[in-house]
């Protein structure tokens, strides 16, 4: 008998990484469409997440990202207080050789013939000009432009989120929320990244930035030559570049930033970045708290993406979304404190509180409230 104690359906159904509700693969030779759409949880409501276009090695690799990345949609919806349970979609291939607008349609019917309980948006490889196409097969479809209904490029409130996931990481470990004077190294200077650097300068910290694409670092260092550079991420987190040992460190590419390497050559005292499933597997969050690296969850502080694209749903305002991701520094403290109460480590905590609302929701008794007395998002 095959041994598939490792494969994808043992982490479906058997695994603690697993759990999810429904998991569709879809298949359009005419396009060329290969994808995997996976629902972990409606526990909160219909499941919101983004759809990433990007070329897997293979289609178990497809799956597994797009199961690791519906769950951990699921926890993000719970702590940033929306009505969403989690889902996520892989489209499999280079967007850049294979995307048409016959295989996005083809994607949108996918996605429309699961009748509303997946709400698509943008992610890797996909942008708001793509959303336009998928919402003419699929009426449920966020991240779309302005002149189709939508609200444009989430990546201004991801960016702010988790700059304000920074002033919180900064008030909790150095009692003052400004990073003025904080050296902070950025991996990862795309979408969100160079909002991100934005944010930072403006505060007044010292900016270093690496990325594997030399014309998204030529756009930060063009328009900030103040801003230092790295030759990549292992030179970035050991500090072999010109600004030396780091502050904080944000991860703000593809997941699995934290593993077995990276961590014990971190000179950062803070990770917090936009990047998703930054740990590359379980224990990872008891290594950076064994160092005294004070850890963000990723899913809280990248949230303003998914808070702006759910309230798209409703009619969007950016004041209104603006407010609401400014919330995620209240969250973050929660979450540290709630971390030192049970002497956890703060990714543990973050579980804890999402796991409790989505429990709650299934019995009719979820309040809203988060921890701490923070403000519901």
């Amino acid at each position: 008998m095959t041994d598939v104690s490792d494969g994808v359906l043992h982490t479906l159904f058997r695994s603690e990484q697993g759990g999810h509700e429904q998991v569709v693969l879809c298949q359009d030779r005419a396009s060329g469409l290969k994808a995997v759409i996976a629902i972990h949880s409606t526990a909160l409501g219909p499941a919101l997440g983004g759809t990433r276009f990007y070329p897997y090695a293979n289609e178990e690799e497809a799956v597994a990202d797009a199961l690791n990345l519906a769950r951990g949609m699921s926890y993000k919806n719970a702590m940033a207080g929306l009505g969403h349970g989690g889902g996520k979609a892989v489209i499999i291939g280079d967007p850049e050789r294979i995307k048409t607008e016959e295989l996005l349609l083809a994607y949108g019917r996918f996605v429309a013939s699961l009748g509303g309980r997946y709400v698509t948006a943008c992610d890797v490889g996909t942008y708001v000009a793509d959303m336009d196409v998928v919402a003419r097969a699929n009426p449920w479809t966020t991240g779309r432009s302005p002149e189709n209904g939508g609200a444009g490029d989430s990546s201004v409130l991801t960016a702010y989120g988790v700059f304000q996931g920074m002033r919180a990481s900064a008030q909790h470990l150095w009692g003052d929320p400004t990073l003025r004077g904080r050296t902070v190294g950025v991996a990862g200077v795309g979408k969100v990244g160079h909002y991100l650097v934005e944010h930072l300068l403006e505060d007044g910290a010292q900016v270093v930035i690496t990325d594997v694409r030399p014309d998204a670092v030529r756009r930060i260092t063009d328009a900030h030559p103040e801003v230092a550079v790295a030759d990549d991420t292992d030179a970035l987190i050991r500090g072999a570049h010109p600004l030396g040992a780091l502050d904080i460190y944000a991860p703000c590419a593809l997941g699995g930033a934290l593993d077995d390497d990276s961590v014990p050559v971190l000179t950062a005292k803070v990770v917090c970045g936009a990047a998703n499933n930054q740990l590359a597997h379980p224990g990872v969050e008891k290594d950076l708290d064994d160092r005294g690296i004070l850890y963000a969850p990723d899913y809280v502080v990248n949230a303003g993406g998914v808070i702006q694209v759910a309230d798209e749903l409703q009619g969007f305002d950016f004041d209104r979304c603006k407010a609401k991701a400014a919330k995620i520094f209240d969250t973050t403290l929660a979450i540290f404190a709630r971390a030192k109460a049970d002497g956890i480590p703060p990714a543990a905590a973050a579980d804890r509180i999402a796991e409790q609302r989505m429990a709650e929701a299934r019995t009719g008794s979820v309040t809203g409230a988060l921890p701490g007395g923070a403000a519901q998002l």
